[in-house]
């Protein structure tokens, strides 16, 4: 008979191999992805005896299904809660067992936690968490997009799929130069940023590290009725995890002060000239979200970039319209709890998810283990 339990440290060459098959190729699995799993799901800071990643056994004893699960302390209006992130949700052989995949996600939204969440829920998965009382938030749910460099823009997205296409680079930059510099200081356009750049007068940007941005954190999440509580290395630990992805490029912090020298805003972004740069988190204090924006979108420029892509929060919305930003669907950021006061919390975009509090911070996506 079929069993769903929880992962066991023999269980994790397994799922590292569905993980490449499922998730990437056919190929054999590196040791590297093997040793990382096992540091992810069972050894790293704030891991949780009672919230574990799950697995299904199916009546040949064979691992057949798998959720990825990590715990983070969160406080909605100063009560402690414990939330679990469901990161990689994998299914195999299933003609054999349709619903695996329903009762591995019911068993893990059914654990000790307080809240479950999610923000890379595909559409199946979406429709899983729905009829299973989960609730879909659209405002957290979308990726947005700013070209800055649109020749080489759209190479770079060309060449994800062909790569041969990297051949036309130095033709790409050239043409971007041409038209950029065409553009007046300031001018907002859908399809460029100007050479001059964006950078919004009595603000500026100046570099940190990993520690100095880290330091900033809570003071930029106290708004936020909901928010992580991260234990003690947590945060840092995801965010060394994240510096670890060097097909994105270098993860670079950067603190947003004013004329006064007060620092309003922070942001982590990776930056790899000619490319689309991943922004990890944007850090702002209430109503001081544009100019931080612009802030990072003039640091991209200057670093190269061919364009930003991040995920939204609603406390970024409203500074995002008339900046020339796009939004996109990709995948949505699910929650699940049966304490109606957290649900009307993400409801009402009170809470602080996506990027270093959800799973784009992990190797697991974007990383490389070969």
């Amino acid at each position: 008979m079929s069993e769903i339990r929880s992962l066991e440290s023999g269980d994790i060459p397994t799922i590292a191999g569905m993980f490449q098959r499922v998730f990437r190729d056919d190929r054999a699995v590196p040791p590297a992805l093997v040793s990382y799993m096992r540091q992810l799901y069972l050894d790293a800071p704030g891991c949780d005896p009672e919230i574990r990643p799950l697995v299904h056994v199916n009546d040949h004893g064979r691992i057949t299904g798998f959720v990825g699960v990590n715990a983070l302390p969160m406080t909605l209006n100063g009560k402690r809660l414990r939330a679990a992130i469901c990161g990689s949700l994998m299914v195999e052989d299933r003609e054999a067992d349709p619903l695996a995949g329903a009762r591995i996600l019911k068993a893990f939204l059914a654990g000790p936690q307080d809240l479950s969440f999610s923000e890379t829920a595909s559409e199946v998965s979406a429709q899983m968490w729905s009829k299973l009382r989960g609730v879909v938030l659209p405002q957290y749910s979308l990726d947005w997009v700013r070209v800055i460099r649109p020749a080489t823009f759209s190479l770079s997205v060309a060449a994800n799929r062909i790569k041969p296409a990297r051949i036309a680079a130095p033709f790409a930059r050239a043409l971007d130069s041409f038209y950029r510099k065409r553009m007046g200081q300031g001018e907002q356009r859908w399809s460029a940023l100007p050479e001059a750049g964006v950078a919004p007068a009595g603000f500026t940007a100046k570099e940190t590290d990993r520690l100095g941005f880290a330091a900033v954190v809570p003071q930029f999440t106290a708004q936020f009725a909901l928010r992580p509580d991260w234990s003690e290395g947590q945060l840092d630990h995801i965010l060394s995890d994240a510096e670890q992805k060097p097909d994105q490029g270098e993860l670079a912090y950067a603190l947003v002060a004013a004329r006064t020298g007060a620092v309003v805003g922070a942001f982590a972004y990776y930056a790899k000239v000619g490319e689309i740069g991943r922004v990890l988190q944007i850090l702002a204090l209430p109503g001081q979200a544009g100019p931080v924006i612009d802030c990072l979108v003039d640091a991209a420029s200057k670093r190269g970039l061919a364009g930003l892509r991040g995920r939204t929060q609603p406390a970024l919305m409203e500074a995002m319209l008339g900046r020339r930003i796009a939004f996109v669907h990709v995948a949505s950021t699910v929650v699940h709890s049966r304490d109606q006061a957290v649900v009307e919390a993400c409801r009402d975009g009170q809470a602080f998810f996506n990027g270093i509090a959800g799973e784009h911070w992990s190797r697991l996506i974007g990383g490389s283990f070969d």
